[in-house]
């Protein structure tokens, strides 16, 4: 079924069939027909849940950022088997992104190429769209630089969004990884990425303690092409501003290796799916070999033979993104049913917390 509606979809520009198919979605899967699908396609197998950052996961694969910006979107994609969906990135203010065609198929190397540039609504926008509906299931937040603020007042910026979005969020993941904000990599250097960590998590307590809680689970995103000197660095980093965990991978901006013959004319921005994947897996067990934090795996998960590598690896947690546009809403079903078949190993108990 998928592979005809694929076949449609290809047809069209790649950002337009992302948003004609997500708005297909919302008419569609509501009520009766919501419950008809979640009901098809949840895993429901006690072996997959997952503990990790005080948080418990009905399974280990997760939608990655950049699917449903503006958190329009989700209680749908909850339909598909989803154990976790990431919203985002999320700025401090609105703003529209890059310049259209951002969006880019890959089909030869079963990839996508983005210079999206964290278009969003804007972190009051997404809040009261969250305060008017909260969806159900574990809901992470992806934050973001708004891309006119400077580096110097980076943290401002990540503290309005993370004020805004604090009550909606089960976790929280600081994004200065993506390729696509100029200058924005340059806050993954040592200094300014432990002062931006160390700002979040002393706001993450206060705001914790006026509400009479725990503070939210606050995870960094880094780069597929940090060095491994750069990892662990990062690592070190994450661990004395006491985060909760880390996401690896983005997108990279590699195109070594790349079968697609005129990736060029295309232009600048981040490459996500099976290119990824290897250094996805060479990352993921870097920082598992340096921490006993919880990790989520992402990049190029395409099988449930991926997840179990990437969890293999050291991760306790996956995310698709691009798969999910190649291989469809079933591909959530096939991976945990995979993994409930065969079972996958699970990083010591120190890393579930």
């Amino acid at each position: 079924m998928y592979s005809l509606t694929k076949k449609l979809l290809f047809r069209l520009d790649a950002e337009m069939a992302h948003t004609l198919t997500m708005k297909a979605l919302d008419v569609t899967l509501r009520g009766p027909a919501l419950s008809a699908v979640k009901s098809k396609t949840l895993v429901s197998d006690p072996s997959l849940a997952v503990r990790a950052f005080g948080i418990d996961f009905p399974n280990p694969v997760g939608l990655a950022a950049g699917f449903d910006k503006n958190a329009q979107h989700v209680e749908a994609l909850f339909g598909f088997g989803f154990g976790h969906i990431e919203i985002g990135t999320v700025t401090g203010e609105g703003q529209a992104g890059n310049p259209k065609p951002r969006l880019f198929r890959l089909p030869a190397d079963r990839a996508l190429l983005n210079r999206m540039g964290f278009n969003n609504d804007g972190a009051a926008v997404v809040a009261q769209r969250l305060a008017h509906h909260r969806p159900k299931g574990i809901l992470g937040i992806n934050l973001g630089k708004t891309k006119v603020v400077p580096n110097d007042e980076a943290h401002l910026d990540y503290e309005k969004s993370f004020r805004l979005l604090y009550d909606f969020g089960d976790y929280f993941v600081v994004n200065v990884s993506s390729p696509n904000t100029p200058g924005l990599r340059d806050l993954q250097e040592r200094a300014p990425l432990l002062a931006l960590l160390d700002h979040l998590q002393e706001l993450n307590v206060r705001l914790a303690q006026e509400r009479g809680t725990h503070p939210r689970p606050l995870l960094l995103k880094i780069s597929p092409d940090l060095t491994d000197t750069a990892v662990v660095e990062v690592v070190e980093v994450v661990e004395k501003a006491s985060l909760s965990g880390i996401i690896a991978t983005n997108t990279t901006i590699s195109r070594a290796g790349l079968l697609t013959s005129n990736v060029e004319g295309f232009g600048a921005g981040g490459v996500s799916g099976a290119p990824v994947a290897k250094r996805r897996t060479e990352v993921v067990r870097l920082i598992r070999a340096n921490t006993d934090l919880p990790i989520i795996g992402v990049g190029g998960i395409f099988s449930a033979e991926d997840a179990r590598e990437t969890l293999s690896a050291g991760a306790n947690l996956v995310q698709i993104w691009t798969a999910f546009v190649y291989e469809g809403p079933r591909l959530v079903q096939r991976i945990n049913q995979g993994l409930a078949a065969q079972g996958f190993p699970r990083p010591n108990a120190t890393t579930n917390p």
